[in-house]
């Protein structure tokens, strides 16, 4: 199995990259959550990888982190799910989101992934249901807490001290990135105090 690859980057045509190391050219599909972290042309990168050995094909899939790695095969796991559709679920939701809308069984969010549907999106729910969670609340080094696990505790928070939800909502919307679950929920609170 192909695990990891760093090297430089020469070629991009979306959904495909093509990363350059001993020698050798690696074409590695990834989703656009990846897409939009590389660096420019000519410059080095390193991905996760999952290879996917098929009758007619090996294909390489790559991921800028090994969450989204392991949500991809997580995702492929699913009934129905095929690579393709996969990559187009972390295109469309980051897997803080995707964790986030399994735990609370939105369907909803995961309908406004191109080809998912309604059937599709409710067994996505089902079976990914306790295979997301650790991804979503895996600790960061930085000390802040993944924004889809911290908002989630600030939301649980607020309205424990009474607050709606449409109102807890409202104030972690305007919370800034990498902030730690008590400071999220120290500046929500002074937002309302406010509001």
């Amino acid at each position: 199995m192909i695990g990891r690859i760093t090297g430089t980057l020469i070629e991009l045509s979306p959904p495909t990259v093509c990363i350059q190391t001993g020698g050798l050219g690696y074409e590695i599909d990834v989703p656009m959550s990846t897409l939009y972290k590389l660096p420019p042309v000519g410059q080095t990168v390193s991905l996760h990888t999952h290879l996917a050995i098929r009758e007619d094909a090996h294909v390489l899939y790559g991921f800028a982190s090994a969450a989204e790695r392991s949500a991809f095969r997580a995702l492929i796991k699913v009934t129905g799910i095929g690579a393709r559709t996969a990559l187009a679920v972390l295109s469309g939701l980051s897997v803080e989101d995707l964790a986030d809308a399994v735990e609370r069984q939105e369907s909803g969010r995961l309908v406004k992934v191109p080809g998912i549907g309604k059937k599709t999106a409710e067994r996505l729910l089902l079976e990914l249901r306790d295979k997301l969670a650790p991804l979503a609340g895996a600790p960061r080094t930085d000390g802040a807490a993944p924004a889809g696990a911290r908002d989630s505790d600030v939301l649980n928070a607020l309205q424990a001290l009474g607050y709606s939800s449409a109102e807890a909502r409202r104030a972690i919307g305007a919370l800034p990135e990498g902030l730690t679950v008590s400071d999220g929920i120290r500046q929500a609170l002074k937002a309302l105090s406010r509001g």
